[in-house]
């Protein structure tokens, strides 16, 4: 278990200390649950009620909401952001390894940088070059000549195939795969011809992947994922995607092949994207959204339709349904009023 100093914590996170420094914190919690010895924060001012039935020892918050609070706090701008820098300095989440397990499979030909870990069972082919500090978790399979960099942590059960490229200080979750072929066939009088995948899969640095997403490797050229990307649970990264700098992909995502997305995007949960087109920087697409063209413009962009109660979208459906018919009446009525016009 972690403690801190109240005081320590402010200088770490660069805020203004207001109250006792000398408190000790143990640990991070929300406002409802905190008790003493955690602190919390306050990122949206609605929530300033609560406070007077918060038990947590300090409260992160900006300086218009100290007159809410006669206890102990951290003042700064962006309370938020900091909870997310104070979250990682409290961190108490394990290791997905140490050491390296007596049973791990590893190649003599693995390059082993300083301090790295290897969990039970893993397996790590020829010509692996693993930097400083990586960990490897339990279950893991590492293909031939992947190069993983300096600080990057691998959970159980991830599966990276031959001739990937994973920067450095990323985080990849369990059951993700990385490197599967693409879906590459080409057809001939109704028989499908596999399509050999021959590029990479290349992940820049500081880049985290949830659980059970996958990245499939490209047919000719490399699949790209840039610096800084997070991309969510259970995400389909197809062959030749290319995603930005600093673009954030929520869960369920699909992305059709031969994609490129631009630097600090945000793709809401459960999009469908359309290869073979771009979209470019500072875009957001919002949850549901299907995108079938390509999107010059940085901006907001929906398509999905909110929840109705059914007798409501029933009626919106047999609408979309008669849209056709519709826009004939229509057209007509135009050419009659237009004939009488004249």
């Amino acid at each position: 278990m972690f403690a801190f100093r109240l005081k320590q914590l402010a200088e770490q996170l660069g805020a203004t200390l207001h109250g006792d420094g000398e408190l000790i914190i143990t640990g991070v919690a929300s406002m409802k649950s905190a008790t003493q010895g955690q602190i919390t924060f306050l990122s949206d001012k609605k929530f300033q009620n609560n406070l007077s039935s918060c038990d947590a020892s300090a409260v992160v918050m900006t300086e218009d909401s100290l007159k809410y609070w006669n206890r102990a706090a951290l003042i700064v701008k962006d309370p938020y952001l900091c909870y997310a820098k104070l979250a990682q300095i409290l961190d108490t989440t394990p290791l997905p390894a140490k050491d390296i397990a007596d049973s791990a499979v590893i190649d003599p030909t693995v390059q082993l940088g300083n301090n790295v870990a290897v969990g039970a069972n893993a397996v790590i082919e020829s010509g692996v070059v693993l930097g400083d500090n990586c960990i490897i978790g339990a279950g893991c399979f590492i293909g031939k000549d992947t190069v993983i960099g300096a600080g990057t942590k691998l959970w159980a059960n991830i599966s990276i195939y031959h001739n990937c490229v994973i920067g450095e200080n990323c985080l990849i979750q369990s059951g993700t795969v990385i490197g599967a072929d693409g879906f590459g066939y080409a057809n001939d009088k109704g028989k499908w011809i596999k399509i050999p995948q021959l590029g990479r899969v290349v992940i820049g640095n500081n880049v985290e992947i949830g659980a059970s997403t996958t990245i499939d490797r490209g047919a000719l050229d490399d699949t790209v994922i840039g610096n800084g990307v997070i991309i969510d649970n259970q995400c389909q990264i197809a062959h030749n995607d290319i995603i930005g700098d600093h673009t954030a992909v929520a869960g369920g995502v699909i992305m059709a092949g031969s994609l490129t997305i631009g630097r600090h995007c945000l793709i809401g949960g459960a999009s469908v994207i359309n290869g073979h087109m771009e979209i470019c920087d500072q875009v957001t697409v919002t949850g549901m959204g299907m995108v079938m063209r390509p999107i010059t413009e940085p901006g907001v962009y929906s398509s999905g339709i909110p929840l109705q109660q059914n007798k409501v979208w029933r009626k919106t459906a047999s609408l979309v349904l008669h849209i056709d018919e519709m826009n004939k009446r229509l057209k007509a009525l135009e050419k009659k009023q237009l004939n009488i016009s004249t």
